[in-house]
């Protein structure tokens, strides 16, 4: 029986997930079906949009995504400091543009005087409020909620479009994210819809790529992808907020690891490459079988056993999930 969402997350242990939901009966989010012909492909962009438009009003990132047929991908990153300094009235103007939200509330945001219990009652409804802000349970609500009734309302019908419950990841550690965030934007090449990263549509690694050509300076946090959730750089002290590596340094391992993936041979590992899966304590064929099956690699959770073993403490586990596999990898 699947554990509930609260005992596969803890932030204390590591703001990164990996989430992906699927479709339900044959229903397809994109691309063509086979059987009739019919393309779907334009549902691509819709989901694209809401995906990229929703961390403006939730504390939460978009580190990696890539959209497929009839699933997608994910990697969140959850803010919840951004999220504790908001003051109550940002708090109720965000909610406020994804719920109508309740007759205090709407007085609130209008000025209008509250008596002290109203008040009251406001700011613990406020405080549910912001807690919903920095929940992925509650970004992929509204995302799939958003998409299905497009969905249903273009496809004339009722009933569910994606699976009930989405699958989650707990990235534990640096090397486990950057496994991670390479296996979900290689998905279009492994699945021959593209035949380089920086050519896959709707992936996080073309908006990357193609935001770093138009730059004199790829690896600045301030001119990347301003949507994403920046690269800020090898891990230092007085480190910005973001991923801890160079995005440059990214690009070419996700591009080597691409054409290993692409031309069905390991071929030879680039300068660069070499350097950070070293860093990240990785070797290369760790690397490229996580790199293509991270999904059958992991479980709960991917770190280090450290990392593992910690977190699992935190969340009550008798006994950590996956921590042969965990110790393989990233040991």
């Amino acid at each position: 029986m699947p554990k509930p969402r609260k005992q596969q997350i803890s932030l204390d242990a590591t703001p990164y997930y990996h989430c992906i939901s699927r479709c339900v009966r044959r229903a397809f989010l994109c691309g063509t079906d086979t059987s009739t012909g019919q393309s779907y492909e334009h549902r691509r962009g819709w989901l694209e949009e809401k995906l990229l438009v929703l961390p403006q009003t939730f504390a939460i990132n978009i580190a990696a995504y890539a959209i497929m047929s009839n699933h997608y991908h994910v990697v969140l990153h959850i803010d919840k400091k951004q999220a504790d300094q908001w003051a109550d009235l940002e708090v109720v103007e965000r909610w406020h543009s994804l719920f109508k939200g309740n007759l205090f509330s709407q007085k609130f945001v209008r000025g209008e005087n509250l008596d002290t219990s109203q008040r009251a009652r406001l700011q613990m409804i406020i405080e549910e409020w912001r807690s919903r802000l920095c929940d992925i349970s509650w970004f992929m609500r509204i995302l799939n909620e958003a998409i299905a009734r497009e969905a249903n309302r273009e496809d004339r019908c009722t009933g569910r479009f994606w699976e009930g419950r989405f699958k989650s990841q707990a990235l534990l550690d640096e090397a486990a994210l950057a496994a991670c965030m390479a296996y979900v934007d290689l998905n279009p090449v492994r699945a021959q819809m593209a035949k380089t990263p920086e050519l896959s549509d709707h992936t996080s690694v073309k908006k990357r790529s193609e935001k770093a050509k138009s730059t004199k300076q790829p690896n600045h946090p301030n001119q990347q992808a301003e949507e994403l959730h920046p690269f800020v750089g090898n891990p230092r002290q007085d480190s910005p907020k973001g991923i801890q590596m160079r995005l440059t340094d990214y690009l070419e391992l996700v591009d080597w690891t691409g054409r290993i993936l692409r031309e069905d041979k390991r071929g030879a590992i680039s300068e660069n490459a070499e350097n950070i899966l070293t860093r990240l304590g990785i070797d290369d064929s760790q690397w490229l079988e996580m790199t293509s099956k991270f999904e059958q690699c992991f479980a709960t959770f991917a770190g280090n056993e450290q990392r593992l073993r910690s977190a699992c403490e935190t969340l009550n586990y008798q006994r950590p999930p996956g921590l042969s596999r965990c110790k393989a990898a990233f040991g």
